[in-house]
């Protein structure tokens, strides 16, 4: 199988962390993806241009980074990454809904400053998504010790941890200083082997 990704993604990160979690290494090879730029061959691959995209050992190509996990997660037949449907595991699925909701806030809010001229950024859509960045941040530093953020690494862990360990200097965004709960958790997180070794090359 290929896995179609950019290094900076963090929505990619996700799939690549899966990968070595599952130690599926020599079953699932990283490919990086052309994007961004006219006629790519990896358009003709994924015609969306998102990533991660991965494609199956039947040629058929898959992405969204939750559908690629849940498939990777179940393909050695032992998933240990779906939650149970008890209360415990309804709390995973609500914290990391609440995670891709932040992720996806701030990817928006990322691609405006990395990906656009000044001349054609829009104040409104960094403003709405600053104010929703603010509140979630101390969202999840009043909910950190939740035994889902404590416990077993799962999904809302790594989707948090790959939202959290943005670079957000380029955003010119401080938030440790006032959830410092929340930066100690993502200081943990990011000595995990399979984040560590997931570290973009440069700021997202």
């Amino acid at each position: 199988m290929q896995l179609h990704v950019t290094l900076t993604s963090p929505y990619a990160r996700m799939a690549r962390i899966m990968v070595l979690e599952k130690g599926l290494e020599d079953r699932v090879e990283i490919v990086e993806a052309q994007t961004r730029r006219p006629d790519s061959p990896y358009y003709e691959i994924n015609p969306s241009g998102r990533v991660p995209c991965l494609v199956r050992d039947d040629g058929i190509g898959m992405e969204e980074s939750a559908a690629i996990c849940a498939y990777l997660d179940y393909l050695d037949g032992a998933p240990t990454f779906d939650p149970p449907p008890d209360e415990a595991g309804w709390e995973i699925r609500r914290l990391e809904a609440a995670a891709r909701s932040m992720l996806d806030g701030v990817a928006l809010w990322g691609r405006e400053y990395l990906y656009r001229s000044e001349n054609e950024r829009s104040p409104t859509i960094i403003a709405h998504e600053t104010e929703r960045a603010k509140r979630m941040f101390d969202f999840f530093e009043a909910e950190i010790d939740s035994p889902a953020l404590r416990g077993d690494f799962n999904m809302a862990q790594m989707t948090l941890a790959c939202t959290v360990l943005l670079d957000y200097s380029r955003r010119g965004f401080e938030w440790r200083r006032d959830c410092p709960k929340l930066a100690a958790w993502a200081d943990e997180m990011a000595e995990r082997p399979s984040i560590e070794a997931t570290t973009p090359p440069t700021a997202a």
